[in-house]
């Protein structure tokens, strides 16, 4: 029996489809390198934004369409992030609908003819009963160098677009001990890079150990490897995370701080409860103790009618900050949100206006910070070959393209920087 899993979101969702594919190759299942190959068909869904639920009512229309007629009929499950409104619209497609807190039920609901499960994700008794299970299921890590570890689950922020409160949960914290063995484990297995995920990690709390606490403990481990994590709330980064982060040698020096707006008024619609000048305090802050760190930021572009005054705002933000990199977001009104009840009624045309007018900042900020790396020699941990290039990460989370041989991917290796882009470096490798 051959499965095909289909991943769309975060980082978190990455994660959840390694425990996936872990649990199904306990049960004898192998990966189908085509879906066309595949016996049973996993769609783990994000419903951050609508046109993510639209994907997934075109794929799974063609695939049952293909399918009608056929003697063997391919079995297909719906996981992830899923919203009721969601849950109705989407079930028709599925013999299973299954969320992922309960993956160690599915060898048995998987011999049912169809199962459709949609619990209330804030019920406790419902997390009780599955979380540790799903903590404790080990993950299939896609890479044998780079590794997913997820360190909480659910949030308890309520931000007035988001869905993940009703999707995944209240927060729940993984167990550091069990975080401290997943990460040696992996080490110990030659891994050079892990990346701590959590909706926000900064709220993480085991006992005594809260996230610096965490990091500090992570570092100690024994072995030549780089700590990332993503990501953290604004509202509440600390001066103990930002020593915790200078004094831990493996932390490298990336950071993907999410803003959403540069505009006071918005951040309170959106209930993010800072300032935009609490929130450029803290860059200060952090680019003062860590002077080379590359910024990312998260922004949503329209929400809640946002005006032309207020859009610029952001604009003026990004202008002020200079980030590295910026994800940009056109809002998507999404059910069981508060955001669903304000005002949006912003045209299409004029949100791709501002989407160009952010891009544009963007593009000349990242440049203008990549110059410094001309002719300088950094280490790279290369990720992928692609015909003759080999392609890798700074510590600070660049991309660099570079000549040399496959066999070099997983590894560490020092690279001379000679041209740049906005997004990226190219190099000579250093033998």
């Amino acid at each position: 029996m051959k499965y095909f899993l289909i991943t769309y979101g975060c980082q978190m969702n990455q994660s959840d489809s390694e425990r996936i594919a872990s649990l199904l190759e306990s049960i004898n299942y192998k990966s189908a390198p085509q879906i066309n190959g595949a016996d049973l068909i996993i769609v783990n869904m994000c419903s951050i934004r609508q046109s993510a639920v639209d994907r997934i009512d075109g794929l799974m229309n063609k695939i049952n369409k293909e399918n009608t007629g056929k003697t063997k009929k391919v079995k297909s499950i719906l996981t992830g992030c899923i919203l009721k409104n969601d849950f109705k619209k989407l079930k028709k497609y599925f013999d299973f609908v299954l969320p992922i807190k309960t993956l160690k039920t599915w060898p048995a609901l998987l011999k049912e003819k169809r199962f459709f499960y949609y619990p209330d994700q804030r019920n406790s008794n419902f997390n009780k009963k599955f979380q540790s299970d799903y903590f404790n299921t080990i993950p299939k890590n896609q890479s044998n160098y780079s590794a997913l570890i997820t360190i909480s689950s659910g949030c308890n922020n309520f931000c007035t677009y988001c869905v993940v409160p009703h999707t995944r949960g209240p927060l729940i914290c993984r167990p550091h001990q069990d975080i401290i063995k997943e990460v040696k484990k992996i080490i110990q297995n030659g891994g050079k890079e892990v990346w701590l995920l959590g909706q926000n990690v900064n709220d993480y709390k085991s006992g005594k150990v809260d996230f610096p606490k965490l990091l500090k403990l992570i570092n100690d481990i024994d072995g030549n490897f780089w700590i990332r994590f993503t990501s953290p709330h604004p509202k509440n980064f600390s001066d103990k995370l930002i020593k915790t982060m200078v004094a831990c040698k493996k932390y490298k020096h990336y950071l993907n701080l999410p803003i959403q707006s540069g505009d006071n008024q918005i951040l309170k619609k959106m209930n993010r409860p800072y300032t935009v000048t609490q929130y450029k305090n803290l860059v200060k802050k952090i680019k003062k103790n860590i002077p080379d760190i590359s910024l990312s930021t998260d922004v949503i572009i329209g929400f809640a009618n946002e005006t032309k005054k207020q859009f610029k705002n952001t604009l003026k933000l990004l202008e002020e900050i200079k980030y590295d990199m910026a994800y940009f977001a056109v809002y998507s009104p999404r059910p069981q949100t508060v955001g669903l009840k304000l005002k949006n009624s912003l045209s299409k045309s004029e949100k791709e206006k501002r989407y160009k007018s952010l891009t544009k900042i963007i593009k000349e900020t990242a440049l203008e910070n990549n110059k410094k790396y001309i002719g300088q020699t950094t280490e790279v941990l290369i990720n992928e070959a692609k015909k003759g290039l080999l392609i890798g990460k700074t510590d600070t989370y660049k991309t660099v393209i570079f000549e040399g041989k496959k066999n070099l991917v997983g590894q560490f290796v020092k690279v001379k920087i000679s041209k740049i882009t906005p997004f990226g470096l190219k190099g000579i490798l250093m033998l």
